[in-house]
């Protein structure tokens, strides 16, 4: 099967959307002139699915994707919260992936996030007092998010990736990340994942990684 054949599944990260993570940036068009299907995902809480209050409604965030996934091989390409549910996907269900791309994820996705003081904010509580946190804190009062359901997105349980479950994704995996984003280092990814390369983007940090040509080169190179 040749990669044009296989669907592109893009999966936002937390407080953005399909829309607004892929297509104003351009990556929607330019997978689809290269000839590939794209498969635009909306995670619980976000765009236009569902949005509930109750952070238990989050625990099965990862099954809820799985079901939107078209049958047979695909190519993954996800970004922060999006990232973290592609791989763990791929890692219990291999076969179903033939090559991902993952940005804006690293050592985070094995420590623990200090994540209410966010939260707080969402729910009209004042900013935290770190700047990545008033960062996201800003950035979820964006046009078209319900800040109460990104605060429930927030408070869901999701406990750290133990590194050795990625130990079963198989497929070639491209992890990209900004040199400025806290989510690095990207060392703890890049050996728990047995075939993967980095691409670090000079001068970036988490938020402007989506729409940064470096990211959108090195990942339409890659699934191209």
């Amino acid at each position: 099967m040749s990669s044009a054949d296989v669907p592109v599944v893009l999966v936002h990260g937390f407080a953005s959307s399909f829309e607004r993570n892929w297509r104003e940036p351009g990556w929607v068009d330019l997978l689809e002139e290269s000839g590939r299907t794209v498969v635009g995902v909306d995670l619980l809480g976000h765009g236009e699915a569902d949005k509930p209050y109750d952070p238990a409604a989050y625990a099965e965030l990862e099954e809820l994707v799985a079901a939107q996934l078209p049958p047979g091989p695909i190519d993954g390409l996800g970004f922060s919260l999006g990232a973290r549910v592609l791989l763990y996907l791929a890692g219990r269900e291999p076969q179903r992936f033939q090559r991902l791309v993952v940005g804006g994820v690293g050592a985070n996705l094995f420590r623990a996030e200090a994540t209410e003081p966010i939260a707080q904010a969402m729910d009209g509580g004042p900013l935290p007092d770190h700047p990545v946190a008033q960062a996201f804190a800003r950035f979820a009062q964006n046009s078209g998010n319900d800040p109460k359901a990104l605060a429930a997105c927030l408070r869901r349980p999701a406990p750290p990736i133990d590194p050795s479950a990625l130990g079963g994704v198989t497929c070639p995996v491209l992890v990209v990340l900004g040199d400025q984003d806290f989510a690095g280092p990207a060392d703890p990814l890049m050996e728990a994942l047995p075939n993967a390369r980095l691409v670090t983007l000079k001068g970036v940090d988490h938020l402007r990684t989506p729409s940064d040509f470096g990211f959108i080169d090195a990942a339409l190179q890659f699934l191209t």
